[in-house]
């Protein structure tokens, strides 16, 4: 799935901080924010600065894929995420 907005990306960040057990707090002092500015991210803040976000995927250990010609035969890994139900989820507003 390709994350196209803001809140689906947070969406994922949101997903992947709490499966880690982390609270806001404690991501926000790892990355050197306010909580603030990552309850914003995680709602889908559309003019969070690009660096602090590349430093929360890396704090949360989540890889940024750049490639612009997948190739259609590569297999998923069995540790893939779905970002479809990620996203459909928070889409729905549940917690």
């Amino acid at each position: 799935m390709l994350t196209r907005t803001a809140a689906d990306l947070g969406a994922v960040i949101r997903d992947r901080r709490k499966r880690l057990k982390l609270d806001q707090s404690t991501l926000a002092k790892k990355v050197g924010v306010s909580r603030q500015w990552l309850i914003e991210v995680e709602h889908g803040h559309p003019r969070a600065e690009l660096g602090l976000i590349l430093r929360v995927l890396d704090a949360l250990g989540i890889k940024l894929d750049a490639d612009s010609n997948p190739s259609a035969g590569r297999g998923v890994p069995k540790t893939a995420v779905d970002l479809d139900a990620i996203v459909a989820k928070a889409k729905k507003g549940k917690p």
